[in-house]
């Protein structure tokens, strides 16, 4: 809204044109959803303890795992409505990215929202049934897939590599037409744009014209997978939320050099028109975490839920994707997979152990992870800062790929 006003305003009002710049704009809601999640966020935790919102803990024989009993929880809402309030002031809303990303935020935040309210409000340990939970997540991924195959404003343009070294232009003009493709990026790789349709190559030429239908698919695979696997690092104070900060704050890096052509051109990335807008999206977002962790941090004084965490992993994937990064999220969010990883692995050995010896087996003293550092009695808070430092590492990879090829 205020983009709107002062880009009304910009010919008249000294210093109204600061709000044409990616990075003022980014900042100022970076900013926004910080004071909005640290004043706000103070009301809704007395207003969720007066409901009476508490987490109902299962004892698994955690040290210090009691007293969080009847912590409140459903915290996710101080993420949501801190950024949602920046967005809609800061956001160029008519950018499909920041719309499809609203539909995610607001999606995923209604699916956690429901699981959450049954659990505390109901008293219904199972929360929303994994089915529905799945079909949220499925539903999310047709819907963001279809609109990047068909959008007429979602295209990239990617270097002119044919040209011999002495035709080559200024810096921002090497780009091909902005076209409609399925393209994304390998990490790493010198010549690292990959088409989905190459995959349906492979089994027959004929067959790449069904490459919007893969591509559909990993995109649903994408949001499910980065989605649970954020709602699995939920489980100790500030881990969930400082690692995705992290995360968040990386994404907005890539999408303002995906965005801008004259960077885009020096690092030899693809372009994609109209991804700039995202970093304003996202640092609203990161702003909001940070402002979430202020409570979060131990002792927690509120946790996220499902709320949180589902919107948090949804946001992660659908930018990811937008800004053709996708590839990339294996070294940005390995702490999700390390999670991820450690519940499968376990469940995995476990059942393996059990049909071949009679007895089940862990590999993992508790899974997720951080649970089986728990047990070997590491406090929480060493294993919440040390899992940010691999993040932060992690991010800075992730960044650094850009030129390693």
């Amino acid at each position: 809204m205020l983009y709107y006003f002062f880009k009304y305003l910009w010919n008249n009002f000294p210093g109204a044109g600061l709000f044409d710049y990616l990075s003022f704009r980014s900042g100022m809601a970076f900013v926004t959803a910080l004071l909005f999640s640290l004043l706000v966020g103070k009301k809704i935790i007395a207003r969720l303890r007066q409901m009476q919102i508490g987490e109902t803990v299962r004892d698994l024989g955690l040290e210090g795992q009691k007293l969080k009993e009847g912590t409140p929880t459903m915290g996710g809402i101080i993420i949501i409505l801190a950024t949602l309030i920046p967005v809609l002031l800061f956001n160029d809303l008519s950018n499909i990215y920041v719309q499809l990303l609203l539909i995610t935020l607001l999606w995923m935040g209604f699916i956690g929202f429901t699981d959450d309210y049954i659990k505390v409000i109901k008293k219904n340990k199972e929360g929303l049934a994994g089915k529905f939970k799945i079909l949220g997540q499925v539903s999310l991924g047709i819907v963001i897939g279809t609109v990047m195959v068909v959008n007429q404003d979602i295209t990239i343009r990617t270097e002119n590599f044919n040209e011999p070294a002495q035709m080559q232009k200024k810096l921002g003009e090497n780009f091909n037409q902005p076209e409609k493709s399925l393209k994304t990026t390998i990490p790493m790789i010198k010549n690292n744009e990959f088409d989905y349709a190459n995959v349906l190559k492979i089994i027959s030429p004929s067959w790449t014209k069904y490459a919007w239908l893969l591509f559909i698919l990993v995109v649903i695979f994408i949001i499910t997978a980065v989605s649970n696997a954020a709602n699995l690092t939920d489980g100790i104070d500030g881990l969930a939320a400082g690692t995705s900060a992290i995360i968040v704050l990386a994404l907005a890096l890539l999408a303002w050099i995906s965005g801008n052509i004259l960077v885009s051109d020096y690092l030899n990335i693809m372009y994609i028109p109209g991804i700039g807008e995202v970093s304003v999206f996202i640092s609203a977002f990161a702003g909001a975490l940070v402002g979430f962790l202020w409570f979060n941090a131990f002792p927690a004084q509120v946790f996220m839920g499902d709320t949180g965490s589902l919107t948090i992993g949804a946001i992660i994937a659908v930018v990811a994707l937008f800004i053709r990064k996708e590839l990339l999220l294996p070294i940005l969010a390995g702490i999700f997979v390390m999670e991820n990883a450690s519940v499968i692995i376990q469940r995995f050995w476990f059942k393996y152990t059990k049909r071949q010896y009679g007895e089940g087996r862990r590999v993992f003293r508790m899974a997720p992870i951080h649970h089986h550092f728990q047990k070997l009695g590491w406090h929480e808070n060493k294993i919440v800062v040390r899992f940010w430092i691999i993040g932060i590492i992690l991010a800075a990879i992730s960044i650094i790929s850009l030129k390693v090829r």
